[in-house]
């Protein structure tokens, strides 16, 4: 297949696969590099994230562009998330050649419509219904200034999703979303294809815990409202231990996090650290309110925890159902933890998940898969 090169826009630096757009972007580039795809890679580049020498062990070329934030992305009438990722360099790269390009989220699709690009195979990769995405922001969120600027953003995905009807082919993460995009856009081909992710075999351990987790990027204010419903609604009225783990914890949710003495907060912990906390939980419980995309985390609970409790939006057309325990509310999701902590987590339920996650979320087959649909005869 040494012939087949594809090119992918990157919305980041998709190394370290450290949160949940660029896990399936980098996963996807080790899977496609495996099956002998020749892979151009495009990155938007801006400050927190570096230049990494691991993405040209996968990538025939890899090419950086800064991100333009400021006034003049901000002001477009495009998305702000599309705006700030425009470079003439990158339409320059892209007409060197003619093989497909693989746009990353609707944040790198600012050129999907460009004139000179009309005749090229072009696939978006969904990886959210940004605008629903975006307005649960809104609601969840609590700062005035936050809170306008989802709002605003909501309404600029709404209106700029229409560009997509310039794609020859959409690879959704999701059932439930692959069916809207199937009815907005019924003149694209529209796949479902599940996120790659850094599970090839499942590491969860049979036996108990002692504690429950729940793990994610607290910074984004979906995941901090979680967290917070939580602690005040379901922890607050029991004594298990609830292990809160992720990434840059806002000083509200450490400060209600102190109050209770079944509650511990563990900020930032590096890779290792997260991946121990998830395989010795006796739960790892993950609630969320928007039910968009594929959460990542689900599937890492999955390959490497004991039970796993969450409620309906968090399974959202992902066909995992099966594997979980489902609490809709505090009181369901109270039952249901006063269950499993009395339970010992068998090895029968590995054998369950086994049989599903290697068939539906394989990397190879879902590569495999990719790989005919973009370069079909």
């Amino acid at each position: 297949m040494s012939d087949k090169i594809l090119h992918i826009i990157a919305f980041d630096i998709p190394y370290p696969p450290n949160y949940g757009g660029v896990i399936d972007v980098f996963y996807k580039l080790k899977a496609l590099h495996r099956k002998g795809i020749g892979i151009i890679l495009h990155c938007f580049e801006y400050p927190g994230r570096d230049r990494s020498e691991e993405l040209n062990k996968y990538c025939k070329e890899v090419h950086y562009y800064p991100r333009l934030v400021g006034f003049n992305s901000a002001l477009s009438f495009k998305p702000y998330i599309v705006s700030s990722r425009r470079s003439k360099d990158l339409l320059q790269n892209l007409l060197n050649d003619d093989h497909p390009i693989l746009f990353e989220g609707l944040h790198s699709c600012y050129y999907i419509n460009h004139p000179q690009l009309k005749n090229r195979i072009k696939i978006y990769r969904e990886s959210n219904i940004e605008h629903r995405y975006y307005y649960n922001l809104f609601r969840v969120d609590k700062s005035p200034f936050k809170k306008l600027y989802f709002l605003l953003a909501s309404f600029k995905l709404w209106a700029y999703q229409r560009i997509l009807d310039h794609a020859n082919l959409m690879l959704v993460v999701s059932a439930e979303d692959t069916q809207y995009l199937r009815d907005h856009f019924p003149k694209v081909k529209v796949e479902y294809l599940p996120s790659f992710h850094a599970n090839d075999e499942i590491s969860s351990k049979p036996g108990k815990g002692e504690f429950a987790l729940y793990n994610g990027n607290i910074e984004v204010p979906e995941n901090a409202h979680a967290v917070e419903f939580l602690i005040n609604e379901v922890f607050s009225k029991n004594n298990y231990q609830l292990v809160v783990a992720g990434m840059n914890p806002p000083e509200y949710i450490r400060k209600l996090a102190a109050e209770l003495q079944n509650i511990k907060l563990v900020a930032n912990p590096p890779d290792d650290e997260m991946f121990r906390l998830i395989r010795e939980a006796q739960v790892n419980i993950l609630v969320t309110f928007q039910a968009t995309g594929l959460k990542l985390k689900l599937l890492n609970t999955l390959y490497s925890g004991r039970f796993c409790l969450v409620n309906q939006p968090m399974l959202n057309g992902t066909g995992l159902d099966t594997l979980c325990h489902i609490g809709n509310s505090p009181e369901s999701l109270s039952e249901q933890l006063d269950r499993l902590f009395n339970i010992s987590f068998e090895k029968s339920e590995i054998d369950k998940r086994e049989k599903l996650l290697f068939e539906r979320f394989s990397n190879e087959k879902n590569a495999d898969r990719l790989i005919s649909l973009v370069f079909r005869k």
